[in-house]
């Protein structure tokens, strides 16, 4: 499959599977292999880019990931850790969003009450 195949059935931009490339990190061309062709182990490369970007995982994080990633499974730990660490940092967002909720509820509150 071309890259261009790729893009549109898994609904991959265009520009993400270039940066990605350019980087080495979505395909691995072997030499007998046609430029631009695609195959599974590609396919998984750009999935798991996109897991991650739709995680919240910045682009520099997205990278070292990936990097890590292709050295193999002694990287296990530290990849981990990153995921580990993403998930605390989204936790404490969503505990600060759910306090300007609760902030913005009693405002609510103090509005409606005065009105009735």
């Amino acid at each position: 499959m071309t890259i261009e195949e790729a893009g549109r059935r898994y609904e991959i931009p265009m520009e993400i599977i270039r940066e990605y490339e350019d980087l080495k990190l979505c395909s691995q061309r072997k030499s007998d292999r046609r430029e631009g062709q695609y195959e599974e182990e590609d396919i998984k490369r750009l999935s798991m880019i996109m897991t991650l970007h739709d995680a919240g995982f910045t682009e520099e994080n997205v990278e070292s990931y990936m990097r890590l990633l292709q050295e193999g499974e002694h990287t296990r730990e530290e990849r981990l850790e990153m995921i580990n660490r993403h998930r605390s940092e989204t936790l404490h967002e969503i505990h600060f969003k759910q306090n300007q909720l609760d902030r913005l509820d009693y405002l609510r509150y103090i509005i409606q009450k005065k009105c009735t």
